[in-house]
């Protein structure tokens, strides 16, 4: 039996929800009285790998989190510095005996939480996803690095129910005599995105619980940026204000209630998406050199052109692809990009350009609001060709057809890129084709007012081949004679 004045600590890091939260509920378990904190980690917040888009909405969110809690008379305790020596601050302030955090798997967490557990009381629970890396592997143990292979044993193992969702306490208790620093301002704005629990619980809900939902749409309708056909979920479960689980459950539900093919269709696209964050997830947990080199070993030694300026016209949507320019125009504004968009901007980036994919990938986690480390580096290296379950290094997207077949009307681009706006559509993607008289009705010179391709689509292809040609014939091994 607890003592009445046992405390427990609840590190809070990237589980900002009361509900189905199992670090949570293993802390209320250890003791009556609950302390959840944050701790602002310098190494983190200054690392050059940060948005100020995604440190906003964290900062907000853990705002709606302290809201949620004072509620249930509670708080959150805010605390600055190393991690290790705030909770040994705390544990010396409140007498509590156990840490309980949820587990995260990147290589800097994992190597945290190891350098912590020495020392402090720290135990880990699942969450950020529903099957850890080391539940979903081979016969052999190792890691899979073919997805469907992995998800087919993903959905082999016990999926979760709505009875496995954990409720939010109706009260939880936390000493008052706690410093704590307020939780600083947020450094930017994050357009579309309120960051709270409850806006991750409506979004959920509005994508799936009726059946005129748009997840059972979703399997036809996710890959036009124009529409609004995505769950837009990616930076809560990021920051876990939806838990894993409950996506899920979601998932499921609405397949298992589907009421049509069709319907069902569209639920098990948006699940095995999901279950793609996953196999992302344990890529990175096995193999953490992937934030550091290609997967692949035959193409680490691509001879890269990495043209400052050709990257910096990427950058900032100036490349004279239209569905390039919009998406990268969309992640300047707002700190998130349509999926089918990212893949387009990083397969243009790297087969066009010819710029090293980790350009790209740091170039994303500075901006978007979602950015997430392994799904992050999953997408550059499946662009790239370089990583696990890539697509093939040979297969390079033509920007103009992309755009045709996925922004047929132009309404993506006329949205994000407003020089082109009066354009018509059949010159909406390919605008330097449009006659000297049609370029001056639209309003726009190709040039001036827009720029022209900064690369020729054909010479792009060949040259991209030669370069990955080449470092693949370095890496064969030579045969004797």
């Amino acid at each position: 039996m607890t003592s009445p004045d046992l405390a427990a600590i609840w590190w809070v890091r990237r589980d900002l929800r009361l509900s189905d939260n199992q670090a949570l509920a293993a802390a209320l378990a250890a003791a009556p009285h609950v302390v959840p904190v944050f701790v602002l980690d310098p190494r983190l917040l200054n690392s050059r790998f940060n948005s100020l888009r995604r440190t906003a909405f964290l900062f907000d969110g853990l705002r709606a989190l302290d809201a949620a809690l004072q509620a249930r008379g509670s708080r959150l305790i805010v605390r600055s510095g190393d991690p290790g020596e705030a909770l040994a601050r705390l544990i010396t302030e409140t007498g509590a005996d156990t840490i309980a955090a949820e587990q995260d798997h990147s290589p800097f967490a994992i190597a945290r939480d190891a350098r912590l557990a020495r020392d402090l009381p720290l135990y880990l629970s699942p969450g950020v996803v529903v099957h850890a890396p080391g539940d979903v592997v081979r016969q052999d143990g190792g890691a899979y690095t073919v997805f469907t292979p992995f998800s087919r044993a993903w959905k082999a193992q016990p999926l979760p129910g709505a009875r496995d969702l954990i409720p939010a306490p109706a009260r939880l208790s936390t000493p008052a005599a706690l410093d704590s620093l307020p939780i600083p301002e947020s450094p930017l704005d994050h357009p579309g995105f309120t960051a709270s629990e409850d806006e991750a619980a409506r979004r959920l809900n509005a994508f799936a619980a009726r059946r005129t939902s748009p997840i059972g749409r979703y399997a036809v309708e996710r890959d036009l940026p124009s529409i609004d056909g995505t769950s837009r979920l990616s930076p809560y479960l990021r920051f876990g204000m939806a838990s894993a689980r409950q996506a899920v459950v979601t998932a499921l539900q609405a397949a298992d209630s589907a009421s049509s093919a069709a319907a069902r269709q569209g639920a098990e696209a948006w699940l095995n998406e999901l279950i793609w964050r996953e196999f992302y997830v344990s890529i990175l947990a096995a193999f953490p050199g992937v934030r550091r080199q290609a997967f692949r070993a035959d193409l680490r030694r691509i001879p890269w052109s990495n043209d400052r300026a050709d990257f910096e016209a990427w950058c900032v949507g100036r490349t004279g692809y239209p569905i390039v320019d919009a998406a990268m125009r969309q992640l300047t504004a707002t700190g998130w990009m349509h999926n089918r968009a990212r893949m387009i901007v990083a397969s243009f980036l790297v087969k066009h350009l010819l710029i090293d994919w980790r350009w790209g990938e740091r170039w994303f986690m500075q901006q978007l609001v979602d950015g997430d480390p392994a799904a992050n580096n999953g997408g550059w290296q499946w662009s790239a060709g370089t990583g696990t379950d890539a697509a093939p290094y040979f297969r390079i997207f033509n920007p103009v057809l992309q755009g045709k077949n996925f922004d047929p009307d132009g309404a993506y681009v006329r949205q994000w890129v407003p020089e082109l706006a009066r354009v018509p559509a059949a010159h909406i993607h390919a605008p330097w084709e449009m006659p000297d008289g049609v370029q001056t009705t639209a309003g726009v010179r190709i040039g001036r007012e827009y720029p022209a391709p900064i690369v020729d689509h054909g010479f792009a292809r060949q040259r991209v081949l030669a370069a990955y040609g080449e470092a693949r014939r370095k890496a064969a091994p030579r045969t004797s004679r």
